[in-house]
């Protein structure tokens, strides 16, 4: 059943009679019945700002959440965030106007969830940083040398996290997590240096909180995403439904370790990013995607995620993020560079070194 038309048994079964839905998903969808369905970016600011919603969940991948995120924050709602590009682009911007009307951010992620929660137990000041845990992604066993040329199908192949094909990929090269660095930077009002990564292939730590007094706190459970969504939708109520019991006895030994920079180094640039400011996160967050959907379409290698993302951000610069308008243009600008680089890529990877044809390791395992 495609995703459309699952939305489409849900809100039926929920009695909800408006819906919207990308228009990349229009085409698949068979919506029957009364249901009212809206198509396109339009349609699901529309819905963001609904004066009946309560609360807005916002779980579009991509670049294509920040409109929804800044409609639903315009409008003063509760959003219920797991988006992170929306913050990556425009942190500054989003939090400043939802401190002008009232919006609350609810993280949805589980790393920041976690935070979240910790977070609610501690006293003014006591808080001197964060430590968000990373799985390490399909292929954190991979010797390094080999990583470059990876296999779409060995990339999609998560140890843990069942996810769509995007989030799986940044899942591979880091970028997901260094995402998630400048989400919680914003967040929780915390300057980047004092927010740190450990590989934690268990994902049973979902991330810790560092206190004044050299301590820790932790929130432990299973990798299971139902437990921050849940907490999400009825917060800051009890949440109502309980899942498999976490029990300490079996989750066996954790094991933490540091981030391998030569394994990992889109995790890299994506930091770099930050620290220029302005509008580079945009720029770093609008290559990525291009690469990625690149990689997924076979044109090019996994290593070559990397390459386009250093070469668009090289292009590109920095620029003041003055205004959504400036992120918005930063973007359209980094994909049609990213695009570029791209081709140039897959050119000089069909032709081969002698213009014979190749594939180089593009294609599957």
């Amino acid at each position: 059943m495609k995703s459309a038309e699952l939305l489409a048994v849900q809100a039926k079964q929920f009695g909800v009679p408006r819906v919207a839905i990308g228009k990349e998903a229009a085409g698949d969808a068979a919506l029957e019945g009364d249901l009212e369905v809206g198509v396109g970016e339009e349609a699901l600011v529309a819905l963001a700002s609904d004066p009946e919603a309560d609360l807005v969940v916002n779980a579009l991948v991509g670049t294509a959440g920040l409109p929804v995120t800044a409609a639903a924050v315009r409008a003063g709602k509760r959003l219920a965030i797991a988006n992170k590009e929306s913050l990556v682009m425009a942190g500054g911007l989003v939090t400043s106007l939802a401190g002008r009307t009232g919006s609350e951010l609810i993280p949805v992620d589980s790393e920041h969830s976690s935070i979240f929660r910790c977070l609610r137990g501690t006293a003014s000041g006591e808080v001197t940083g964060i430590v968000l845990t990373a799985s390490g992604g399909p292929l954190r066993d991979l010797p390094v040398d080999e990583m470059g040329s990876a296999a779409v199908e060995a990339v999609l192949s998560h140890p843990t996290w069942d996810m769509g094909e995007k989030i799986t990929v940044d899942s591979a090269t880091l970028v997901n997590k260094a995402m998630e660095v400048l989400e919680a930077m914003w967040l929780f009002d915390l300057p980047l240096e004092r927010i740190d990564v450990v590989v934690h292939r268990e994902s049973v730590v979902h991330s810790l909180v560092r206190l004044r007094d050299g301590s820790l706190l932790a929130h432990l459970g299973s990798p299971d995403m139902r437990v921050p969504i849940q907490y999400a939708l009825f917060y800051p109520d009890a949440p109502g439904v309980s899942f498999d019991e976490f029990r300490p006895q079996e989750m066996g030994t954790l094991n933490f370790g540091p981030v391998e920079p030569e394994r990992y180094p889109c995790f890299g640039l994506i930091l770099a990013s930050a620290r220029e400011g302005g509008t580079s996160p945009t720029t770093a967050v609008a290559a990525d995607e291009v690469a990625v959907g690149a990689f997924l379409e076979r044109r090019i290698r996994f290593g070559d995620i990397a390459t386009v993302i250093a070469g668009t951000l090289d292009v590109e610069g920095t620029g003041p993020a003055k205004d959504l308008a400036a992120v918005f243009e930063a973007e359209r600008s980094a994909r049609a560079t990213a695009a570029e680089i791209v081709n140039d890529i897959a050119g000089r990877a069909a032709h081969g070194p002698a213009g014979t044809a190749s594939t180089t390791g593009h294609s599957g395992v």
